[in-house]
């Protein structure tokens, strides 16, 4: 597989310097890609970058994975208005670990193939490089006017930005230059991948290695991801969706991608999954003919949350799916484990009610109205409840006065009350 081809069809391939496609084709080439630790997780922002490691591994190259420890410590400014927190060397090491493990989802680290990938941390060089060392053997390289050019720096000094541009954030280019210039010399490292706001960081390190050893070295970058409006790709109100279960429920990951419009699933498709081309148009005919089945969000949403959780967790998140939308019974309600059932019935309206009313049993009727004002009165419940529309649990309810008693509680504290096909309501019971 051509790796260049592969990305330019994916439309993961935004610029890369001359010569990188040869280098690709005449040899098996270590590239690496940077990824910040500034949290334990990942979130799909970082999905590309990911997938433009897992693509090159599977064409056959060596991926490195480079968790930034010390230019965590800094703050890149490409893209950024303020300067970010520091990090302590206890938080680094964790969020190294954590990505680490979530990383082998995606990449071969274990296996004696001559490209399995590797996990370095840029603090392991640094730590011990003393102010002195770096501006003779870094500094002298690269001059001050080069380093203005760059439009990371130039937006942050031309007064964008209330604060200008700390001296920190200002040789970070240095410092990410020096990663692959190390890079290139301890493991023969020929080409840097990253976001198209780092082409400026990148190429830097393409001069730097250029003018210290004269070495070969190559950038390639991929597209910023967006949504097709416009928007943010990635952030939902709630905020990052992350690739943790602790941060983002699978359920909450899986409704994310079967979310996204037609035009973005057509694009989303092709990068974050490692479908073939063939088995893309296929889909993509497929859902053209019959937009309103969705094919290319569910396959999307199917590919992706087998990928970053696993297939149970999917099915799972199809089952707690089907509750809300579909004819689910109350067995697969029962299944459901607190946190996705939250997630569920995220935004249904909810009302709270004392355990005690339960403790002897309560009548629906009264619970419903009176403690829970689900319905306005007893009347109209009364008469719903003989029209068959009235739901506790996923079951229908037979009498307006059946005992609602504890032994009904969803994980010891929920009823779930279905007025209708689709009007739901949570009643919380403490």
């Amino acid at each position: 597989m051509n790796f260049v081809e592969e990305l330019r069809w994916r439309g993961m391939l935004h610029d890369m310097m001359p010569g990188t496609e040869e280098l690709l084709e005449k040899e098996q080439v270590s590239a690496y890609l940077g990824i910040d630790p500034t949290a334990d997780s990942l979130h799909i922002g970082h999905l590309c970058g990911v997938m433009m490691l897992r693509h090159l591994q599977r064409c056959g190259h060596k991926p490195l994975a480079l968790i930034g420890g010390a230019t965590g410590m800094i703050g890149d400014p490409s893209g950024k208005s303020l300067e970010r927190n520091l990090l302590d060397e206890e938080t680094l090491h964790h969020n190294q670990e954590a990505i680490k493990r979530q990383l082998a989802k995606f990449l071969d680290f274990e296996s004696d193939a001559p490209n399995r990938a590797e996990l370095v941390n840029n603090y392991d060089w640094m730590k011990n490089f003393t102010f002195l060392d770096f501006a003779r053997e870094v500094g002298k390289h690269i001059t001050v006017n080069y380093m203005m050019a760059k439009d990371s720096v130039k937006k942050r000094l031309s007064g964008e930005t209330r604060d200008g541009l700390s001296f920190t954030e200002f040789t970070y280019q240095l410092l990410q230059g020096y990663d692959f210039l190390y890079l290139n010399q301890t493991k023969g490292c020929k080409l840097q991948m990253g976001g198209s706001d780092q082409w400026g960081n990148i190429t830097t390190g393409t001069e730097l290695i250029r003018r210290t050893n004269g070495g070969e070295a190559y950038a390639l970058t991929c597209p910023l991801i967006t949504k097709a409006d416009g928007g943010k790709f990635g952030k939902t109100e709630s905020g990052n969706v992350w690739l943790d279960a602790r941060y983002t429920s699978p359920y909450k990951f899986y409704q994310f991608w079967l979310n996204v419009s037609d035009n973005d699933a057509a694009r989303y498709i092709k990068i974050f999954t490692s479908l073939t081309k063939e088995e893309v148009e296929a889909l993509t005919a497929e859902h053209e003919a019959a937009p309103h089945l969705r094919v290319l969000q569910k396959r999307l949403a199917k590919e992706v949350t087998i990928m970053v959780h696993s297939e149970e967790d999917y099915n799972a998140a199809v089952e707690a799916s089907g509750i809300l939308f579909g004819n689910a019974t109350s067995e697969a309600l029962r299944k459901l484990d607190e946190d996705t059932l939250l997630a569920v019935f995220e935004g249904v309206p909810q009302f709270e009610v004392s355990k005690d009313l339960l403790e002897s049993g309560a009548k629906a009727v009264d619970l419903f109205t009176e403690n829970a004002a689900i319905f306005p009165s007893k009347g109209e419940m009364r008469k719903m409840v003989q029209g068959g529309g009235v739901s506790l649990n996923k079951e229908k309810l037979e009498a307006f006065d059946r005992l609602v008693t504890t032994s009904d509680l969803l994980d010891g504290k929920y009823l779930l009350i279905q007025r209708g096909k689709k009007n739901y309501y949570l009643v919380i019971v403490k």
